[in-house]
């Protein structure tokens, strides 16, 4: 039997044992609960988590549901559908953990694993499409472009600073944001490693490293200079010259390169899927990109680089090669 169904299979046993306890034992099973999901749970999720299921229980109510657990399977496909072609299935399909965390916390049996819900997100997909917004790539040449046209202002060297650890790790918003100066590894060649101490697929801490070049370094080694920084500090800070020396926020990382490479369609995963673009169009590996995107699964850096592997496929190639042999003009 899977760890899958080992596990629900206990939640069921649990919910039968629940419903003839007390109501004392009962709450405090589920203030126990609740207790280990804030130690247990990143902040920014249980603000989601918090924020989607107050506003699901608005709707539940607002259309004559019941809005606590348990909550009626076909309430749930009703919000489903209701939801289809407003926001996007993955989005859909976060509220439905919601939901179904919600159940999970409350020891009541999960309706979003019922059939009803299965089959109204399957007819939302079907009628609106299951496609998922990519970031727009920002490739490393584009980067340099930028980098070589920045003044030697503070703001700027810090900006610079950004703008290498953000194309050359292919971190994420929160991994660039969250770097501190302890964190550059100096390498005998003049690039450096930074130590990702957590990330979204290490959520324990158990730790990865990312690439700096060497110019790359250099400019990061400039403006911890510049702003004074110690090796407890953050590395990328306000520019102020009198500003806490407090890590700037994920939004304000985007913000920054969006200032820097004059455009209002990019975010610091631009560069993590220019990368990953970059990549491919150099020859990499799939294997080799997932070591340096830190990804755990292959779907995500072939999903960002399908537009590059469709002109490198079999196809491409044997178009390419027949219709060199026969010198098509």
């Amino acid at each position: 039997m899977s760890e899958h169904y080992r596990r629900e299979a206990e939640r069921e046993r649990m919910v039968v044992k629940l419903a003839s306890a007390s109501i004392e034992a009962r709450e405090r099973l589920i203030r126990q609960y609740q207790e280990m999901s804030e130690a247990a749970f990143a902040p920014e999720t249980l603000r989601n988590y918090k924020q989607i299921t107050r506003t699901a229980k608005e709707w539940f109510r607002e259309n004559g549901y019941q809005s606590e657990p348990p909550i009626p399977p076909e309430a749930v496909a009703s919000y489903v559908t209701a939801l289809g072609g407003i926001i996007r299935p993955t989005t859909i399909e976060t509220r439905l953990w919601a939901i179904a965390e919600l159940h999970r916390a409350n020891f009541q049996p999960n309706p979003c694993r019922h059939r009803l819900v299965e089959l109204s997100l399957k007819a939302v997909k079907r009628k609106y499409g299951a496609g998922v917004r990519q970031a727009v790539p920002l490739c490393k040449h584009e980067v340099l472009k930028a980098i070589r046209v920045l003044g030697n202002s503070r703001i700027n060297m810090r900006d610079k600073a950004v703008l290498w650890v953000a194309s050359d790790s292919w971190c994420r918003a929160s991994e660039v944001a969250a770097f501190k100066v302890k964190d550059l590894i100096r390498q005998p060649n003049g690039s450096s490693l930074l130590f990702v101490a957590r990330s979204k697929t290490d959520p324990y801490g158990e730790g990865e490293y990312a690439f700096l070049s060497e110019p790359g370094t250099e400019a990061v080694l400039r403006w911890t200079k510049i702003a004074g920084l110690n090796e407890n500090d953050p590395l990328l800070t306000k520019a102020q010259p009198n500003g806490l020396k407090t890590h700037l926020h994920k939004t304000t990382i985007s913000r920054i390169m969006k200032r820097a490479m004059g455009r209002r369609d990019i975010s610091c995963h631009s560069t993590r899927v220019g990368g990953v673009h970059d990549a491919f169009e150099r020859g990499c590996d799939l294997s080799s990109i997932m070591i340096a995107g830190r990804w755990t699964s292959p779907e995500m850096p072939a999903r960002y680089g399908r537009k590059i592997l469709a002109s490198k496929s079999a196809a491409a190639f044997v178009a390419n090669e027949i219709i060199g042999e026969e010198e098509w003009s």
